[in-house]
């Protein structure tokens, strides 16, 4: 049964409307009681099946899925790639085989069962940040925020993403290059470049997505950043001289 639509968001306070889908009644009281901890979390509804969370879907009023996958009738994988623009979506399940189609499907995060509520909380914190990189709020006239958060071990840091130099591919994983440091986050290349401003980041190659800004120069197949040399695939090449150098040419 959806609940009353009365869970506006506060005018300076973002929060995520969540929907639990679960077939086990356990389960989805435990995550009811987790989300009611958390001040950025409202619960939208319940529900026992992937079918019954297309109502939700439907009326727009959800920004967060906990989504079990083994479910009857229509596994939540299933579900999830059935949708053309799904919410965000937090993969809840006993079976850790499907880690890796989580990720193929740029899932925010992955929680083992039985989940204890440190974890739940990290993955509603990366929901949130992912919500906030999706709908930037402009303030004080100043713009996008600059910055996002990132999982180091069991704490969140802060980093200010026009100071990364470029963002490389290391499968499931991706390391974050900056002047004095390099930070390596549980992330794909694809997920990262979509959260952060096209126009700002943009992908040289497979393996490399690059900030613009930080663009020493550019020869044939190679792009310069920072004294690394870094790949330019030859289908990205004219893209990137049209999309950045092009645009900011002072003499043709």
């Amino acid at each position: 049964m959806i609940m009353e639509e009365n869970i506006g968001k506060e005018a300076n306070k973002i929060v995520l409307r969540c929907l639990v889908v679960d077939d086990e009644p356990v389960t989805r009281e435990g995550m009811v009681d987790f989300i009611a901890k958390v001040e950025f979390l409202e619960l939208v509804g319940d529900c026992s099946s992937a079918l019954e969370a297309m109502e939700y879907v439907n009326k727009g009023i959800t920004d967060l899925i906990f989504l079990d996958i083994n479910m009857p009738y229509l596994s939540g994988m299933d579900f999830l790639e059935s949708l053309d623009n799904p919410p965000l979506t937090i993969f809840t399940t006993a079976y850790s085989e499907y880690a890796l189609e989580g990720y193929r499907l740029q899932v925010v995060d992955y929680l083992m069962k039985p989940i204890a509520f440190k974890r739940f909380y990290q993955a509603a914190v990366n929901a949130l940040q992912l919500f906030k990189l999706r709908n930037p709020v402009e303030s004080s006239g100043n713009g996008q925020q600059e910055y996002m958060y990132i999982r180091q071990g069991d704490s969140f840091e802060k980093i200010y993403w026009p100071d990364i130099l470029y963002i490389e591919s290391m499968q499931n994983y991706v390391k974050l290059h900056f002047r004095e440091d390099k930070k390596v986050i549980h992330q794909t290349l694809s997920s990262l470049e979509e959260m952060l401003p096209k126009e700002q980041f943009f992908r040289i190659h497979k393996s490399f997505l690059i900030n613009v800004a930080q663009i020493d120069s550019i020869m044939s197949g190679r792009v310069f950043v920072n004294g690394i040399e870094l790949p330019l695939s030859r289908h990205r090449k004219e893209d990137l001289l049209n999309q950045v150098v092009y645009k900011n040419l002072i003499s043709k």
